[in-house]
């Protein structure tokens, strides 16, 4: 069986594998037993934010912070954290990173991309989405915005 090609949102970039919307991340989970999603903001946005639920799709979501509190220093061992925790998977597998807004994971996606990951993608709008006229999150785009599941603690 062929595997799961993600519709971009935009032209792919050259160092990372593209954007892609929430729910095309959602659709590609469900679709390819092997993908993945890496949350990479803060500890902190997990605990008080909430967090992606794939426990309908028999799931885990790797949590791995791109960048740590309090002065938001990026984590050194970033590639070879997330490279543990995704059990089963390869180079090839279809990896999705996500923050709050799609800036962090776009980072993280890049550096696993140099890290030799060929199918890293940032999901664009991230957790939470952009801000709205009325300067709030979880409005317009984005996880959240997307009514995929999620949860908090």
């Amino acid at each position: 069986m062929a595997p799961v090609e993600p519709k971009l949102v935009s032209e792919r970039p050259a160092d990372y594998a593209g954007d892609v919307s929430a729910e095309e991340a959602w659709r590609v989970l469900k679709e390819e037993p092997k993908a993945r999603l890496v949350d990479v903001r803060t500890s902190a946005e997990w605990t008080f934010v909430g967090l992606p639920d794939l426990e309908s799709l028999g799931r885990d979501l790797v949590c791995v912070e791109w960048q740590s509190l309090p002065a938001m220093q990026v984590n050194p061992s970033f590639p070879e954290a997330v490279a543990g925790a995704l059990e089963g998977a390869d180079k090839d597998t279809p990896v999705f990173f996500l923050c709050r807004s799609g800036a962090r994971s776009r980072a993280a996606a890049q550096a696993m991309t140099q890290a030799g990951f060929k199918a890293a993608y940032n999901v664009a709008g991230g957790f939470e989405g952009d801000l709205d006229a009325e300067r709030h999150r979880g409005r317009k785009n984005g996880w959240k915005a997307s009514g995929l599941p999620w949860r908090q603690t």
